[in-house]
């Protein structure tokens, strides 16, 4: 393969532009030294996170004097030691705050994403619409990276095409029959987190009961319902053993699911730990800061300091009740209420511990916590080089967007491994998806039983779960339904959560098959439409929720995998990477090099293509097939669709 690298010309760089960041982690660390060496002077960065012991491999601005800190100030008091003469603003605070509206957006040239989740994603996509500003978003995972190009009625938006859902897996396995670790990890996260720390009507399979009376006192009782008087070191030893003994000896029960399946044991704290030794599991007092929740660590009262190392049965089991304790010890004000998040250490310790501890049960082999937290929180970790390659990217395209250069935006996706004897490969922004309920206002078709499903229902599941919106308004014609906001009178207030409880044929202003919905979030500027239709049966295991919404072009449908999919979220125009384990902070959808699903591309020649009814899979096939010949190692900038336009034409 000939090594022939294309040269860029040097960038100018408009001194006056006004730039946001939104993320300062693995990218962001390489975006803001590049901007600053680039020439920008005025660069805003917003970033809610503080520094990791484990971000310092890759995210080279950070030390370890800096762990705890926040990335934000520390990348700009970093960058402002050789940049000193430029202007540089820090926000630590969530992109997703109030305060961070369509007002504060439009007063930047350009906004340029190194975010690590789909919500916020979405969240400054709506936001740059809104405010008609130039978007630019990134992603890495391992070698493999993109950038791509979002100006408003020029190109798509980062929503015009639907990201993949995470890989579900059927309740029986997760709860009966786990055979991979990323099983117990779903179980550990989505039921026994969800049931003992969020919300307590949540049904799930945990709470099981033997029919037989002497074996449990009140059949309807709530095992997970701390009882009066009870201390937590005795609760933490009570939910541990219903749900990784009592419950294992219920399933055992059933000699016909264990025919043709290795049989899984029962585990009980005494059998585990010493009765004498529970009392003394950890140190609650000396490792955490009064009032500071965020240094609360079962790891650090244990003096567990290696994320990486490989806990036994029995240290798992001191984590699994020292999270417990610790839970409810200081941080009892949101039990009933958390929901998981990997980025939150105790929760990551206690969905690693209790993964583990069921892992050994079913025979399977047990994970780190630094190996548990990236499939609990679908994180592949980047590569240093590949952020440093994806900034420079970012960096080109921004300058293109500052110069108006339409013509010249390139989406480029970095590869592992040449493919076709491409290791960048170019190509031309698609137009607007018609289809986009988020650009083009495209009405949403809602599927529901409306003599079933309440409003509560609409309300999580749908509008903020899947919508994605915040502070949501519901009309129904001009009766407004549902509204959110600190300037409610008592009376909207009340009146609006009564109507939550209330099915949706029996609103005040009844919703049913036919009803046209409109629903608003004031904060992102968005506005969108729902056609409701009615159906009475939907299939269990298939649409648990009994509720279908469609009305954007759907991705491809993919070949059953067993290894865990997971929604990344980061590519515009992505389609599902049935075997991806996810991302790091940067996250991506990525286009294969040799095997897997296809990206949907536009020609490289130049030709936009509207036509989102042919697959991905084709228009990945029809391209690589015109640059395959090309003997160009190809690098950076828009000159590689020139040079490999004129290999074909030669």
């Amino acid at each position: 393969m000939a090594t022939e690298v294309q040269q860029l010309s040097p960038i100018k760089v408009d001194s006056g532009a006004k730039v946001l960041m939104v993320g300062a982690g693995g990218i962001g660390c390489e975006l803001l030294k590049t901007l600053a060496l680039s020439g920008f002077e005025d660069i805003h960065i917003i970033d809610t996170d503080t520094i990791e012991v484990s971000n310092l491999n890759r995210q080279f601005l950070f030390r370890q004097s800096h762990v705890g800190q926040s990335k934000a100030k520390v990348a700009r008091d970093a960058v402002l030691r050789f940049r000193p003469h430029i202007n540089i603003t820090p926000y630590h605070a969530n992109v997703r705050d109030p305060d961070f509206n369509v007002d504060f957006f439009r007063q930047f040239n350009v906004v340029l994403n190194g975010l690590d989740n789909l919500d916020a994603r979405r969240h400054v996509n709506r936001l740059c619409l809104a405010a008609s500003v130039p978007l630019i978003e990134s992603g890495t995972t391992g070698f493999l990276g993109q950038v791509t190009v979002h100006v408003k009625g020029r190109t798509e938006c980062y929503e015009c095409q639907s990201k993949p859902a995470p890989k579900t897996y059927p309740v029986c396995t997760i709860t009966s029959t786990p055979s991979k670790f990323v099983h117990c990890i779903v179980w550990a996260k989505e039921l026994l987190f969800a049931k003992l720390l969020g919300d307590k009507n949540r049904e799930n399979d945990l709470n099981v009961r033997s029919s037989d009376a002497s074996v449990s006192s009140e059949p309807t009782e709530d095992v997970f319902e701390r009882k009066i008087d009870e201390n937590i070191e005795k609760y933490a030893r009570r939910i541990y053993d219903h749900v990784f003994g009592y419950n294992i000896e219920v399933a055992l029960s059933n000699e016909e699911t264990w025919k043709n399946r290795k049989r899984p044991r029962p585990i009980y704290i005494k059998d585990v730990l010493p009765a004498e030794l529970i009392g003394q599991n950890g140190n609650l007092e000396k490792n955490s800061v009064p009032g500071d929740t965020s240094s609360v660590s079962a790891m650090a009262s244990l003096n567990l300091k290696n994320p990486q190392g490989l806990w036994s049965l029995k240290e798992n089991s001191k984590v699994f009740l020292e999270a417990v304790r610790l839970f409810f010890a200081k941080r009892e004000k949101e039990i009933g209420n958390m929901i998981f998040d990997k980025d939150d250490q105790l929760a990551v310790e206690f969905v690693t511990a209790a993964a583990n501890i069921r892992a050994s049960s079913f025979g399977i082999l047990l994970h780190s916590l630094f190996e548990a937290k990236g499939i609990a929180g679908n994180i592949v970790h980047a590569v240093a080089t590949t952020n440093a390659i994806i900034a420079g990217l970012i960096v080109i395209e921004a300058v293109k967007v500052l110069q108006n250069n339409a013509k010249s935006y390139r989406m480029t996706y970095c590869l592992e491994h040449p493919s076709r004897k491409m290791l960048l490969m170019p190509v031309e922004p698609f137009e607007p998806n018609k289809s986009c309920y988020v650009c083009s206002k495209t009405p949403l078709t809602l599927v529901v039983n409306t003599h079933r499903s309440k409003l509560r229902d609409i309300v999580n599941k749908i509008v903020k779960a899947k919508l994605g919106m915040d502070l949501p308004l519901i009309m129904h014609g001009s009766l407004l339904l549902y509204e959110v906001g600190e300037d409610l009178e008592e009376d909207e207030v009340a009146n609006y959560a009564a109507n939550l409880e209330k099915v949706l044929a029996k609103l005040p202003s009844p919703v049913t098959g036919g009803t046209m919905l409109t629903v608003e979030d004031l904060q992102q500027e968005l506005k969108c439409s729902i056609n409701v239709e009615h159906r009475e049966e939907f299939d269990e295991e298939k649409e648990p929720d009994e509720m279908i919404l469609s009305g954007w072009t759907q991705p491809p449908s993919e070949e059953n995998n067993d290894e865990p999919a997971v929604d990344n979220g980061a590519s515009t125009s992505a389609v599902p990477v049935a075997n991806s384990l996810g991302t790091e902070e940067d996250e991506l959808q990525i286009i294969p090099t040799q095997t897997g699903n296809k990206r949907k591309l536009s020609d490289i020649s130049g030709s936009s293509l509207s036509d989102h009814s042919v697959t991905s899979e084709t228009k990945f096939k029809r391209k690589v097939e015109e640059i395959d010949g090309t003997d160009d190692l190809v690098m950076l900038g828009d000159r590689v669709s020139d040079c490999s336009k004129k290999k074909r034409e030669q």
